[in-house]
């Protein structure tokens, strides 16, 4: 059975970035509605599949990528942020951020402009290419998950439903990309680009 994670701070940590009344809302209903749909549509999984249901199976796709990529995206994306921010990418990070994007700079102005271009709700990720060894930019629809949808590993995600930033961006979704970054913890990204380039 999958938990809520808690989280590694409270509510209103990341104000005024992110309000407690947002982050309340997103990890206490918004996640824990993904966590509980995926333990049941686990369950209905496991039924079918020992009913040798192939339709059931199938039928069951769409609400396991759903709720299994909320659950997954929202782990990381709690994660990926800390009060106050933890500074600019340092270390192997920012050598790979540069490598790859010609600035730290550079990297935000791409991921904030894809970001806020996804169209309806989704999120826009800093991921790693494992074949080609380099860091690329992309976006998921929906609660689409990263490696499974693209095959990039996610290291750093920016959710863009509107639950995320409605409460007090409103419709201005670039502020709330852009404010993003002033809560960012690198060393959590960092950590997951050296767990990735391990493998």
């Amino acid at each position: 059975m999958h938990q809520l994670p808690d989280l590694p701070y409270d509510y209103n940590a990341l104000e005024p970035v992110i309000s407690a009344e947002i982050m309340q809302i997103h990890h206490s209903k918004h996640h824990a509605t993904y966590v509980a749909n995926l333990n049941v549509v686990e369950e209905k999984l496991s039924d079918a599949v020992a009913k040798n249901d192939e339709s059931a199976v199938i039928g069951l796709h769409g609400a396991l990528k759903f709720n299994g990529g909320g659950h997954l995206n929202h782990s990381i994306f709690w994660q990926n942020l800390c009060p106050g921010g933890s500074g600019e990418p340092t270390g192997e990070l920012a050598d790979a951020i540069i490598r790859d994007f010609g600035s730290i700079q550079a990297m935000k102005d791409k991921l904030s402009a894809s970001t806020v271009a996804v169209q309806g709700s989704g999120w826009g990720w800093l991921g790693y290419n494992k074949a080609g060894g380099k860091l690329e930019i992309a976006t998921c629809a929906n609660q689409d998950p990263l490696e499974a949808t693209t095959g990039l590993v996610p290291l750093f995600g920016i959710d863009v439903w509107e639950h995320a930033y409605y409460l007090q961006y409103k419709n201005v979704r670039p502020d709330y990309v852009k404010a993003i970054y002033q809560i960012a913890n690198w060393n959590d990204v960092a950590a997951r680009l050296a767990a990735a380039t391990a493998k």
